[in-house]
């Protein structure tokens, strides 16, 4: 299970054993949204065989995967959650730092205001205005959350040089190099290495000082590194956690840090006795005396 989980109980018949309880700081909720329908998406399920063409290289999103978008930045901000979130992290692909941008980014984009946009009007072939990053949080780039990396050129993505005059607002200063180098033509990532690079992202969020992280990412990603957890939970539980995501769905979840990895301290916490005084707790009182503790 490695040194974080995504914890819900175990299989225990009894509440004890079914609940479990830890302290709010060694936590994190997370947000984890597949990207919305890209058109490899439309082609792939029409011949899996189109996945193998360069015309599907860094596939962009579908007219109907911007109205996905369109949908999820409505509930989003009806629930709440857009108030919430603190950081987002994407994929460095076109699809899902369109979805990122598009779900939780700010609305239409003005000249003359002094912030860079977060996409530039018509980026990745979208026909979509410009969007503005006021009033959102910050966006960075993290490339441990693609794809299966490998032989499929939707895969593939573009150099950051272009991608930042695209999105001018993502922070992609964690990407160490311009171009692709993760990606090859002639060899598919194996499940397992997903897995494991998923389990590298997820100890990678407790370096982080957010408690509410929004991650924008991809279906095969989230499928091979959701598999790895879930397993001292109930059946129905590790399914909620383990399926596979619909285009632009979102699920959110508690990441608890079991192993003392992570370096968040306490905020809310109050050490309480100030001043200080005496407080015994009575049956602490009981067992320092115990005659008068027998008689009451």
């Amino acid at each position: 299970m490695g040194s974080s989980c995504l914890y819900s109980g175990t299989n225990g018949m009894d509440t004890a054993a079914g609940t479990s309880l830890y302290p709010f700081h060694r936590s994190k909720t997370i947000h984890l949204v597949r990207h919305a329908q890209g058109i490899h998406n439309v082609e792939g399920e029409k011949n899996h065989d189109a996945y193998l063409s360069y015309d599907l290289f860094d596939a962009h999103l579908t007219p109907l995967g911007w109205q996905q978008v369109s949908n999820l930045h409505k509930h989003v901000h009806e629930t709440g959650l857009a108030k919430k979130i603190e950081l987002v992290i994407t994929s460095p692909l076109l699809r899902t730092m369109q979805t990122a941008v598009g779900v939780f980014g700010g609305e239409g984009y003005a000249d003359g205001i002094d912030a860079p946009p977060l996409m530039v009007a018509n980026a990745g072939n979208s026909n979509h205005a410009a969007i503005s990053s006021l009033n959102s949080p910050p966006f960075i780039a993290v490339e441990l959350c693609r794809e299966h990396l490998g032989v499929h050129p939707c895969d593939k993505r573009r150099s950051i040089t272009e991608y930042k005059s695209l999105f001018p607002a993502i922070d992609f200063s964690l990407i160490e190099s311009n171009d692709d180098i993760l990606w090859t033509a002639d060899v598919r990532e194996a499940n397992e290495e997903v897995a494991k690079r998923g389990m590298k992202f997820v100890n990678w969020l407790w370096t982080r000082k957010e408690k509410e992280i929004a991650v924008v990412t991809h279906s095969g990603f989230l499928y091979h590194t959701l598999s790895a957890f879930g397993n001292d939970c109930h059946p129905s539980i590790k399914s909620e956690i383990c399926t596979h995501f619909a285009n632009c769905e979102l699920r959110s979840m508690v990441i608890v840090d079991r192993s003392m990895i992570g370096s968040d301290v306490p905020t809310t916490n109050y050490p309480g006795k100030i001043p200080s005084g005496l407080d015994l707790p009575s049956d602490v009182a009981a067992e320092k005396h115990p005659k008068q503790g027998a008689s009451q």
